[in-house]
């Protein structure tokens, strides 16, 4: 195995890391039950494990699937698909979150031609379309299993719904499906950004729709907590530049020109606030003296999204 020009990694060293990452993921337990989501329904979701159904499976799935197509590693794809025959068996509630996992599914359909997999890209595909709550404006309204967030856009959404909409879009051959994902980055980005720092807001609530203002300021909304979070942040930063690269969007379409410009300017602030180490806090402009602790996984995804941009 051949040693890769940057970092001075050998590319043997990185798969290697990579597996024992796999086995951890598909084998962690949550030993105290502190990460287990318990519904009003009676259900228990556990969060972390692998044997449920959540956004944290969404991303897993995403990564191992990234992996799959650069190794065709046959026990890649069978850690992926037995996910799907397992859960998909056993189904769950549809909301922004359990979306998440069918941008894998519309690829492991588009290379395997599984037919068993369309109801459910279908079904699912067209909820977000037709189903979910809208805000204002038409956003899509960030409901979660316990909580339906009314009238709330967060930075999450476009990667766990937003995308995955674009690429069943593509896979089905449905282009208002793409245009809705388009619409969704654009609406998101018009609430979420924020132009004094360059960085993304955690989310945006609209007013309760009796009044065309929502305080005595005027003002339609709010951006509640007004929160830079570290991972609402990463989310932005993995997903611009994968849905500029799967749509193919051409240098001068002004919806690539448009995220790519906002994506400049968040990366431009985050290189500001990296802490030493090379991590990012929790709450990027926020210093660890008032409680904003490094966060990996908000640096994890920094790091995939500006490599991959």
């Amino acid at each position: 195995m051949s040693t890769l020009s940057s970092h001075s990694l050998k590319a043997s060293s990185i798969h290697t890391t990579i597996h024992l990452l796999t086995t951890n993921l598909v084998n962690i337990k949550d030993q105290t039950g502190e990460f287990l989501l318990k519904l009003p329904d009676g259900r228990i979701i556990d969060t972390k494990g692998w044997n449920d159904w959540e956004w944290t499976h969404g991303i897993g799935l995403y990564g191992l699937w990234n992996y799959y197509t650069l190794t065709s590693s046959p026990p890649v794809l069978e850690t992926i698909t037995s996910w799907f025959d397992t859960q998909l068996a056993k189904g769950t509630t549809k909301n922004i979150n359990t979306m998440a996992v069918f941008l894998t599914l519309a690829y492991l359909y588009e290379e395997s031609g599984n037919r068993t997999y369309l109801p459910w890209l279908d079904t699912w595909a067209e909820w977000l379309m037709h189903g979910l709550p809208r805000t204002k404006f038409g956003g899509f309204q960030h409901e979660t299993y316990n909580s339906f967030n009314k009238d709330e856009l967060w930075d999450d959404t476009l990667m766990m719904s937003a995308l995955p909409l674009a690429k069943i879009g593509l896979v089905l051959k449905r282009p208002e499906y793409v245009d809705e994902a388009k619409r969704q980055f654009l609406l998101h980005c018009q609430y979420l950004f924020d132009t004094s720092t360059g960085l993304f807001f955690h989310g945006w609530k609209f007013g309760d729709g009796e009044s065309e203002s929502n305080d005595e300021q005027g003002r339609l909304g709010h951006n509640f907590a007004r929160a830079r979070w570290a991972r609402g942040n990463s989310w932005l930063t993995i997903a611009i530049p994968d849905f500029v690269e799967l749509l193919d969007l051409s240098p001068t379409d002004p919806t690539r020109v448009f995220l790519l410009g906002l994506l400049d300017a968040q990366c431009a602030a985050l290189k500001n606030l990296q802490c030493e180490n090379g991590m990012w806090r929790t709450l990027l402009d926020i210093p660890a003296s008032a409680g904003s602790y490094e966060e990996a996984s908000a640096t994890a995804g920094f790091a995939y999204g500006m490599l991959k941009a």
